[in-house]
């Protein structure tokens, strides 16, 4: 992968940043995405964030490589204040990161206060943490995705300023998922089911129906179960 060539992970995240954004990286790595948006006149301008002299050390190589010093600022900083009120920042994307960093990474930034046109967020896990965290702090939900990439499921999530109010099943599966399911969405989940049940099956082996682990995870297949269907209606 290269700024040329994105991962399809990335490409995917790529795909819900807007025309002519002003977009803010973090956690940006070697800057692949930001460099690629600029590369191919996507973006305007891109803040590329890093909290470490390393991986900063790899966005200024990529920076130079490209000739693209105007318009690729490389910030050590933690999360958000990378980013500087005078670098009109509209849309910040955080991806590859644990949801609960994520999170911590949001509420640091005091978005209660300045408000993003867009946030493009991609947890590798605990994305149910993220999307609760949209919605108490005024953050909706406009799009999702799930890309499959080299064995592994990815959830994207675009978010911008508004309110409401999620079901438990939504938070857990994601209400666009649930009513525009995608072929990888719905793989994801029968995978997580076929995982479950084999351990189930572990567990019936060794006498252990009546346990409380069993019983969970008999009620998160349940679940799962439950939102597939309601997907497929």
């Amino acid at each position: 992968m290269d700024a040329w060539h994105l991962s399809k992970r990335l490409a995917a995240v790529a795909d819900f940043v807007p025309d002519g954004a002003r977009m803010a990286d973090i956690g940006s790595d070697h800057a692949y995405l930001p460099a690629n948006l600029l590369l191919n006149k996507h973006i305007s301008f891109a803040i590329a964030g890093e909290v470490a002299p390393g991986p900063l050390a790899n966005v200024e190589t990529e920076i130079q490589r490209h000739r693209l010093s105007d318009v690729l600022m490389p910030r050590l900083a933690n999360g958000l204040a990378a980013i500087k009120t005078s670098d009109l920042i509209d849309t910040v994307v955080i991806a590859g990161m644990g949801g609960r960093l994520i999170c911590q990474i949001l509420t640091d930034g005091e978005l209660d206060k300045f408000r993003y046109h867009r946030l493009v967020l991609q947890p590798n896990i605990d994305t149910d943490l993220v999307r609760a965290w949209l919605a108490e702090n005024s953050y909706h939900l406009v799009d999702e995705a799930v890309v499959a990439d080299d064995g592994h499921y990815y959830e994207i999530l675009v978010a911008e300023p508004g309110n409401v109010t999620y079901s438990l099943q939504e938070l857990k599966f994601g209400p666009y998922n649930l009513t525009e399911p995608s072929p990888a969405w719905l793989e994801k989940w029968q995978r997580e089911v076929v995982r479950i049940r084999h351990i189930m099956n572990k567990l019936e082996s060794a006498g252990q129906t009546e346990s409380e682990a069993y019983q969970e995870y008999g009620k998160e297949v349940q679940t799962i179960m439950e939102a597939i269907a309601y997907a497929s209606m």
